[in-house]
């Protein structure tokens, strides 16, 4: 059974089976502490029982999968919406649905938060990650050339800036909000 909770500063020294996958970023540990101080919320973990991932990790519950978001926009507007920093599920376990519940579980915190959207974004080789998007929902809404940074001495990666409108409620309505361009 898989266990959704919040990132801990444990989880840093638990996933690099997941972090190091080629198409996930990655990033130092300060950079991280401040996701965690900052946007706790929008930081999950998923866990699978034990002996599941088969040698990746040496405790009893091993992470598999996570997500880490943040919450962006203007205070004196009070236009918001939900970013996602990072979203990878390690090899073993991709293609059940579990990145598109951890979506669904920050577009539920980004809607609770009174957010507009969600954006992120995904590198424009990464066409699995790019047709998952599309059925969330997902548009493109501009490509950002050498987005990406490469480092093993091949061309930088362009990226699509990808996002996703929230349900609007009849108190929002009211309010006028302009998304993203092309820029």
């Amino acid at each position: 059974m898989t266990t959704l909770r919040a990132f801990t500063c444990d989880d840093l020294f638990r996933f690099n089976n997941i972090n190091l996958d080629p198409l996930t970023e990655t990033y130092g540990i300060p950079f991280y502490l401040q996701y965690l101080a900052h946007w706790p919320e929008y930081f999950i973990v998923a866990e699978a029982p034990g002996g599941e991932l088969m040698g990746y990790s040496k405790y009893t519950t091993t992470s598999t999968f996570w997500v880490m978001g943040k919450a962006e926009g203007s205070v004196a507007r009070e236009e918001w919406h939900g970013h996602v920093t990072a979203l990878s599920v390690a090899p073993e376990f991709r293609r059940l649905g579990l990145a598109a519940k951890l979506m669904e579980l920050l577009e539920e915190i980004s809607e609770r938060k009174g957010g507009f959207f969600v954006d992120l974004f995904v590198r424009v080789s990464n066409q699995v990650a790019v047709n998952m998007y599309k059925r969330l929902g997902y548009s493109v809404y501009r490509t950002v050339i050498e987005y990406y940074s490469a480092s093993n001495g091949e061309p930088d990666e362009d990226a699509y800036g990808k996002l996703h409108a929230m349900e609007v409620t009849p108190r929002e309505s009211q309010n006028t909000f302009n998304f993203p361009s092309q820029g």
